[in-house]
């Protein structure tokens, strides 16, 4: 099997906001890892990606600009192991996640999604909406593409902005007072991590303690382990993380459920279990083909 080459995609610093040095640490990182197991790992950058023709049969990639998700999805309609999915990596834009994470029985927001050019105070009073996250539909850029408003007014003036900077749709989620949680996860291993953000230094926003201090109540661990084992299936991801709120009833609600983040607490730790993850999903794939 050492003879397969693997194509390692790079994500583009575009959508690395105050993530680049870590995207790339995880990504070097489990490249080292699958090359000490024999096999060669190609690098490209996400430019070089989309310009070039693959021969690798098996593309490793973090990419989240829309032409190279299609053009993963081509190489993965054309026979070619590609992990994450570009299926998957489209399913975690917000929009799509939202509508197929509240179809699938995963506890998510109450929300309602919208055209940024659309007057949204109506939608967000029937819908008991104040206080909420005003959310870009695809892959986040900027830290602005994530905004907390308190008022409904406040919402449609970000809408705005967004319509301004070109962006179409949003997704507005009911904010939900908790603990904020962010977790780390590889499907098919052992491997999860998770970690209060605010106190290990890791601010989601720069919101600051009224949003993102914990309060200490009781996670299920086990029972978050079992909602992202479901995301990974209904959004078609491997390598995951992303964010949750434990109520003070102690219910789970994923906020947030990202393809491939920075693992930037446990990159060490995590490097060997994605590529273990990759090297599983390359067995099934050869044995597929024989």
């Amino acid at each position: 099997m050492s003879e397969i080459r693997i194509a390692g995609v790079m994500r583009s610093g575009a959508y690395s906001p105050n993530h680049i040095g870590n995207d790339a640490a995880i990504f070097n990182a489990t490249a080292d890892q699958l090359r000490k197991r024999g096999f060669v790992v190609n690098v490209y950058s996400e430019e070089k990606f989309r310009a070039s023709d693959i021969e690798e049969e098996v593309v490793l990639n973090m990419c989240r600009d829309a032409a190279s998700i299609d053009k993963l999805q081509k190489l993965e309609d054309s026979g070619k192991l590609v992990v994450n999915s570009g299926y998957g990596i489209e399913n975690c834009t917000r929009e799509r996640m939202a509508r197929i994470l509240m179809g699938s029985g995963i506890p998510y927001p109450e929300s309602i999604i919208v055209n940024t050019d659309e007057s949204v105070k109506d939608a967000m009073e029937r819908a008991g909406m104040n206080n909420c996250w005003v959310k870009r539909g695809g892959h986040s850029q900027h830290k602005e593409d994530v905004s907390y408003v308190r008022h409904r007014d406040e919402a449609q003036e970000v809408l705005q902005e967004y319509f301004y900077r070109g962006i179409e749709r949003a997704v507005i989620n009911k904010h939900l007072v908790g603990d904020l949680i962010k977790f780390y996860g590889v499907r098919g291993t052992p491997f999860f991590h998770w970690f209060y953000p605010y106190e290990a230094g890791h601010s989601m926003q720069g919101y600051g303690a009224e949003l993102e201090e914990s309060k200490g109540l009781t996670l299920d661990v086990e029972k978050l382990k079992g909602y992202c084992n479901l995301a990974c299936e209904e959004l078609n991801v491997a390598i995951y993380g992303g964010d949750c709120i434990v109520s003070p009833d102690g219910s789970i609600t994923i906020i947030d459920f990202n393809d491939w983040p920075s693992f930037a607490p446990c990159c060490n730790e995590a490097a060997p279990y994605i590529a273990k993850s990759v090297l599983a999903e390359i067995k099934a794939f050869v044995a597929k083909r024989q």
